[in-house]
């Protein structure tokens, strides 16, 4: 199935970036371990999580950027390109728990032939607690063009 574009006309200050929710498995942790060459057991091994006074184990930060990353080129489509990236690790997430990935439109520009938009986002757990806040900006194909 292929995407929707979005293109930089249909876009507002103050518009949603549609939020996602999603959760994380043990074995989609440990995937990503395993991709990324984490071998810290606070990701894995739950008595030695809890040995560090943690209650369970704990989802990838990275793992949790790249879900939110994730959120951002979806809903920008195939011709729209993230451009940057950045986020604060507040909080932790746990496997099994549902984390939302969305965010806010803050600003439109045009510079140097392209068409930016840079959106205030986040992930927040169950509790509604922003677990990751930050920024992105985005460039989107124009419909003029």
């Amino acid at each position: 199935m292929s995407k929707q574009q979005l293109y930089y006309e249909d876009v507002s200050v103050g518009d949603e970036i549609p939020p996602v929710t999603d959760s994380v498995s043990e074995v989609q942790m440990f995937f990503f371990s395993a991709a990324t060459n984490n071998g810290h057991r606070i990701h894995y091994d739950l008595p030695y999580a809890q040995s560090e006074g943690l209650p369970t184990i704990l989802v990838h930060g990275p793992l949790q950027a790249a879900l939110i990353a994730r959120t951002i080129t979806d809903w920008i489509g195939p011709a729209g390109r993230l451009t940057s990236i950045d986020i604060q690790n507040r909080g932790s997430a746990v496997p099994h728990q549902e984390i939302t990935f969305g965010g806010l439109v803050k600003e439109k520009i045009e510079k140097d032939g392209q068409y930016l938009v840079t959106c205030e986002i986040f992930e927040r757990n169950d509790a509604d607690e922003v677990l990751m806040p930050g920024s992105a900006t985005v460039s989107l194909p124009s419909r003029a063009d």
